[in-house]
């Protein structure tokens, strides 16, 4: 096959860097100067008549709040904790009192209580409480956020290295699961033990930090595998261009607008961030769809590489039957 002239390379390079350039800027400047609440999930706790006026308020922003009704503080509290709802409003005797949880997402517990102290009349006391707030070492939560973007260049890295080295099959899978392993415990040490930017149980922070990027390399080798180096950068354009702006992590995945906060959720950064804040921050509640999410990734790309390696090998075989039966003949 001929290859493409100087010429047409030179004007393929100069029209494919900005056009990569635009998607870059769309995907990470689009969430960002369209941030505001699509339905984030808030409860109002508190007897009917004392939380219908400020029930009617958020409700009157249509699509905007998801709200959840609670019978007491208590109840609030529990949903908080158990990561159903960001934060939420519980009428008292003395007053609203705004219950957050910055380890869920600093800019959501800021934004509800500016947003009730605005709305509430003027002279009203409003008490404010972070219910789950992010540990001392990391007092605006920008550390987890700040994570994630390594983690997908490490996954991406190693599928590329995978890739490029010409592993197959069974060695490429235990190449990309030693490498996320020793990612996940080193990742942890620097971010737990080192930096004390999170709070959980070490070995339940490791296991999130190894999944996650297991997903992200299985994914782009198993791309790699099945559609050649193509594969390769649709894999990194998924993770990197994609689903890292696309991950909420810094914010919410409900502040992003749609359809980029659920797109969000199902790619690997994404759900990497939710399985790590679950563990880090809230006992491991609320963690099931995001490890769901991270296996399904991992599992199907690895299968890719298995059964990719496998064929290659069997096709490989009969070449090399082929070739030495001259020099046996002879």
């Amino acid at each position: 096959m001929p290859t493409a002239s100087p010429a047409r390379r030179t004007i393929a390079v100069m029209l494919l860097i900005p056009a990569v350039a635009a998607l870059a800027l769309w995907a990470f400047a689009w969430p960002a100067a369209r941030t505001a609440p699509h339905d984030l999930p808030i409860g109002i706790a508190g007897p009917a008549a004392a939380a219908a006026p400020l029930e009617a308020r958020f409700e009157h922003r249509q699509g905007a709040f998801e709200v959840h009704r609670y019978d007491d503080e208590a109840a609030a509290r529990k949903a908080i904790e158990d990561r159903v709802v960001y934060g939420a409003v519980a009428m008292t005797p003395q007053g609203p009192k705004v219950l957050t949880a910055s380890a869920a997402s600093p800019v959501v517990a800021r934004f509800l209580e500016e947003s009730v102290t605005a709305s509430a009349p003027p002279g009203t006391r409003v008490a404010a409480e972070d219910v789950v707030a992010t540990p001392a070492g990391d007092p605006r939560g920008s550390a987890l956020a700040s994570s994630i973007l390594p983690l997908a260049l490490a996954g991406v890295t190693a599928g590329a290295m995978v890739t490029g080295l010409g592993l197959r099959g069974a060695r490429s899978a235990l190449a990309l699961t030693g490498a996320a392993v020793l990612v996940g415990i080193t990742a942890t040490a620097l971010t737990h033990s080192w930096l004390g930017v999170l709070a959980g149980n070490w070995w339940a922070e490791a296991g999130a930090f190894t999944l996650a990027t297991l997903a992200v390399g299985a994914t782009v080798a198993g791309l790699a595998a099945l559609l050649g180096p193509p594969g390769f950068g649709l894999g990194a354009l998924l993770i990197v261009l994609l689903g890292n702006p696309f991950s909420g992590v810094a914010t919410a995945p409900e502040l992003l607008p749609e359809p980029a906060g659920l797109i969000g959720r199902w790619l690997p950064p994404g759900a990497g961030g939710s399985l790590l804040r679950s563990v880090a921050y809230f006992d491991g509640r609320g963690a099931g769809a995001a490890a769901l999410t991270l296996s399904l990734w991992a599992a199907l790309g690895l299968t890719a590489v298995l059964v990719c390696g496998r064929r290659r090998t069997a096709a490989g075989a009969p070449a090399a039957t082929r070739a030495a039966e001259p020099a046996t003949a002879g």
